[in-house]
């Protein structure tokens, strides 16, 4: 990932007042190895590349955080009720917020598909359906912004969506690529591997 490429997708964070709004709220509320991840990050790099305005077409706002002391649901339970407290709707509705400690617990159920246990939040990424959806950014104290990205940004940059090649496919990969497709439709698509 080169140098110029990661300063470039944080100075597209910077310039989107949503993403800006979501990642000082979440800072401040101390989440163990937390990161702003996927669709609200990379779809603000499509946005700037097609002079969409900041915003447009994200749904929702995915905050993962790595918290292994209490895999109980009801621990994960209470920092989603925390996070959704401290923001006003719209965000209240649209922050989504899983701790990835616990996913290999329900994943396969949900899924079909088996899900070993994590050790990061950065560890979760390299799982996403499609290397563009692999990136995460965190907002640090002294207000810099942290990018992981363990396929790299260049599918992202490319608006380039193709299948992770470390997992099969995943489920619903065609409703996934067709709503993307809806709101960006200069994206180009690799079905396979």
């Amino acid at each position: 990932m080169s140098d110029a490429v990661t300063l470039k997708l944080i100075e597209i964070v910077r310039a989107d007042p949503g993403l800006v709004h979501v990642l000082r709220t979440v800072r401040e509320l101390d989440l163990p190895d937390w990161r702003l991840v996927s669709g609200a990050v990379y779809q603000a790099v499509w946005n700037a590349k097609t002079g969409r305005p900041a915003g447009y077409g994200i749904k929702d706002y995915d905050v993962a955080y790595f918290d292994g002391s209490d895999l109980s649901y009801e621990a994960e339970d209470g920092v989603i009720k925390r996070v959704a407290a401290a923001f006003d709707e719209p965000f209240r509705s649209q922050v989504e917020v899983r701790n990835q400690a616990r996913v290999h617990l329900w994943f396969e159920n949900r899924f079909g598909e088996p899900y070993e246990p994590l050790g990061s939040t950065d560890e979760a990424l390299g799982r996403f359906v499609a290397p563009t959806f692999a990136v995460g950014v965190r907002l640090e104290a002294d207000d810099t912004i942290t990018v992981a990205a363990p396929f790299g940004l260049e599918d992202v940059f490319a608006m380039v969506v193709r299948p992770n090649p470390n997992r099969p496919l995943a489920k619903g990969w065609a409703r996934t690529v067709e709503n993307a497709r809806g709101r960006w439709p200069e994206l180009t698509v690799v079905e396979s591997v």
